[in-house]
């Protein structure tokens, strides 16, 4: 993953928009959704669910498997991040987080935030249920 503090080399201008696959079958993952999706955003965040005819249609290159296991984010100039670059970008677009995304990509943050979205997954597991058939299970991180 770029690092978010480098304008040049993350944004720049050449970001237009981000397509987050999310499992829509996890309860944490859809309320993280709908977080992102109430927030302000400098850039554009499109929610498709992972594993969907239209996530495979849209992006044929990508393992769906692999998208349902760990958040994905795919930008309009083709860069894709995964897991906690994946969490990065969605909050880099918020107008604001964008600067809490850019001190967590810092080589002095980046082991905390990647301790951190851990800890989100390692909560999702604990709270998931077979009995509900919520389809969030350890697939979804």
């Amino acid at each position: 993953m770029t690092e978010l503090t480098d304008p040049a080399g993350f944004g720049a201008g050449r970001i237009g928009a981000f397509t987050v696959l999310y499992n829509a079958g996890c309860p944490l993952c859809r309320a993280a959704h709908r977080w992102l999706a109430g927030r302000a955003q400098l850039v554009p965040l499109e929610f498709v669910p992972a594993g969907s005819p239209q996530a495979r249609r849209r992006f044929p290159g990508l393992d769906p498997a692999a998208t349902l296991r760990d958040l994905t984010v795919v930008a309009d100039n083709g860069l894709v991040y995964v897991s906690d670059g994946a969490w990065l970008a969605c909050l880099w677009a918020l107008a604001d987080y964008r600067g809490v995304a850019e001190r967590l990509s810092t080589p002095a943050l980046l082991p905390t935030a990647r301790q951190l979205i851990a800890a989100a997954a390692a909560v999702r597991q604990s709270t998931r249920s077979d009995d509900y058939g919520d389809g969030c299970d350890d697939r979804c991180r």
